[in-house]
Parts: structure tokens; C-alpha cells; sequence
């Protein structure tokens, strides 16, 4: 790991301030992810700056009913929250499917959301990668490819985004809170959050440099069943080949993304009517434009079949 300096922060604006001033400077919480990305020194970071003690801990309710997660909760805290299993199931299964136990101890709601892709490659520093090294090729493309993505990827990245709760967030429409630099408050909606790979994989999300992420809101709770499934080569401590979040009505209409097959958690909202049609017609208007590789075609199959599975249990 490359020496680094450090400070705490005493306030969201102040965090945002010393990030944008201070050259290779990071924000520090949980650090389930930056840490380990240190000591592989993928990332390098001259500066951490520590969030922890910004109060940005709570779960409150919303004057419109809804709740506002703290950007420092706690995975653990956030899947045990009463309100959050009463009315938002489907984020407290997607977490529970996640990482370890004592890794949702640590780990922090926009940690989560920022964690960077477990594409072998990206770990592998003796390899090209895009999204690490910005220019240098892409090695997952010609090669080993089955946890990779068959949707929304480019000629320059085929990574997929890791996290189970961003996948419950988009099908939920939640809305992320940030402060900047200049103390600038800024709603970004979830499926505005995270980027396409495009021919800039390094950029992982529409943050501004220095922006910090305060806070995200969910908007009045969703009835029907919630259920997050997850498809993977280990029963636990493994990222997901394919999942699926999704929220089904008496009706059979409602809501459905995947995650495991795109840089960002997929949800396409016009492949929602079929829903009452079954899994076959939403998975092929949700992977219309899925170019597979010959390690990971399984996916498209998989997603329809875990996606009947959901339907079937909702249906129960």
C-alpha cells in the first residue's frame, strides 16, 4: 500500500471542500472496498479523508411518507430496520444476499453504491484494464468472460456493477443525495447514478469530483411482493451471476431489474408490461440488445429462468 495522508472532516460540505482541493484525495467510511483496492494498489489515494463522523447515520421517515437512508447506515442496520422489512422487503433481502455478515457490519449504504466491479481483470494489475488503467485495452474481451456482462457493455469494459442493493434501489426509484464542494445540494435519480462504460469505464458514476453523497431518499412504499433473487456459483460470500429485484402485484403487473449483467443495475421500464405474460416476452425486451460472449450467453437463458422463478413465487 502507497503512504497516504489523513484527516476527518466535520461536516458534508467541509468533506466535499477538502476532496475538491486536495489532488488524489478519497473519502473513507467502511472501507470494505477502498481498502482492499489500496493494498492491491489499484487504488492510490495521497489523501482519505474520514466521513464517519458526519452524522449522516439516521433512517427518518419523509414528510411524503417515504425514508430517508443516511449515506453512513450500515448494510446490517438498513436490512434490520423495522420500516425497512415492514415496507421495503425487497432492499432488505438484497442486502441479507450480500457479502458477509461482518462485512454489512462495516460496510455503508454509499459504499455501497460506489463499490467498483469485481471483473478479475480490474484485480489482476499485471493485466490491461480500462476501467483501471484508462487507454490500456480491455482483457476481459478475448478472454475469460462468464461472470461479465451481455448487456449495456462497449468496446472498451464488459465489467458489471457488484452491489445487490442498488439493483433493490432502481426498482424501487430511489433518489440519491449529494453535496459538493461549494456546499451545493443535488438529487440524482438512481437510474441516472451509475454510467454506461461508453469509452470511459473509469467513470463510474455522474459524480462530480469532490461531490459527496449525503443521503438516499426512497419515495412512498411500493405494495405488492417484494422478492430479490440471486443466482450464484457459492451460497454465500459470492457476487451474483444474474439476479433479479423485482415487486409483483395481485395483478401480475409491476416492477423488475436484474443485476450480474450490466455496468449498472438493468432495468428497462417499457419490458414491465409484459410482465403479466410471464418471463420469456420481459427478458427478451429487457436483453433486446444483449451481446453475449461465448463464456457467458448462459446468462440470458438464466435471467428468464430466474425471473419464472420470481413470477412462480409471487404467484404462491
Amino acid at each position: 500500500m502507497k503512504a497516504f495522508s489523513y484527516e476527518r472532516a466535520t461536516s458534508p460540505a467541509d468533506a466535499a471542500s477538502k476532496a475538491a482541493v486536495t489532488p488524489g484525495a478519497k473519502f473513507i467510511a467502511g472501507g470494505t472496498n477502498l481498502l482492499d483496492l489500496m493494498k492491491l494498489e489499484i487504488e492510490t489515494p495521497s489523501h482519505l479523508i474520514d466521513v464517519n463522523g458526519l452524522g449522516v447515520d439516521k433512517i427518518e421517515v419523509t414528510n411524503n411518507g417515504g425514508l430517508r437512508i443516511g449515506a453512513l447506515v450500515r448494510n446490517a442496520d438498513l436490512a434490520a430496520d423495522e420500516r425497512v422489512r415492514r415496507d421495503y422487503g425487497l432492499l432488505s433481502r438484497a442486502l441479507l444476499a450480500g457479502a458477509s455478515g461482518q462485512l454489512r457490519n462495516k460496510a455503508t449504504t454509499a459504499g455501497n453504491l460506489l463499490q467498483r466491479t469485481r471483473c478479475p481483470y480490474f484485480y489482476d494489475t499485471q493485466q490491461p484494464c480500462n476501467k483501471r488503467k484508462p487507454g490500456s485495452g480491455c482483457s476481459a474481451i478475448g478472454g475469460v468472460s462468464r461472470q461479465l456482462a451481455v448487456v449495456g457493455a462497449s468496446s472498451a469494459c464488459i465489467a458489471t456493477h457488484p452491489s445487490d442493493m442498488a439493483v433493490a434501489m432502481r426498482v424501487l426509484d430511489a433518489v440519491v443525495e449529494t453535496v459538493d464542494a461549494k456546499g451545493a445540494a443535488r438529487a440524482i435519480p438512481i437510474a441516472d447514478f451509475h454510467r454506461l462504460p461508453g469509452e470511459a469505464p473509469h467513470v463510474d458514476t455522474v459524480l462530480k469530483p469532490g461531490e459527496l453523497i449525503t443521503a438516499v431518499t426512497l419515495p412512498n412504499p411500493v405494495g405488492g411482493k417484494h422478492i430479490y433473487r440471486k443466482v450464484r456459483d457459492r451460497a454465500s460470500y459470492a457476487f451474483a451471476l444474474v439476479s433479479v429485484a423485482a415487486i409483483v402485484q395481485p395483478d401480475g403487473s409491476g416492477r423488475v431489474a436484474l443485476g450480474g449483467v450490466a455496468h449498472k443495475p438493468w432495468r428497462v421500464e417499457a419490458a414491465e408490461a409484459e410482465l403479466p405474460r410471464g418471463a420469456k416476452p420481459v427478458t427478451a425486451r429487457l436483453l433486446a440488445d444483449a451481446k453475449p460472449t461465448h463464456d457467458n450467453a448462459f446468462k440470458v437463458t438464466l435471467a428468464e429462468r430466474a425471473l419464472a422463478r420470481v413470477l412462480a413465487e409471487a404467484r404462491s
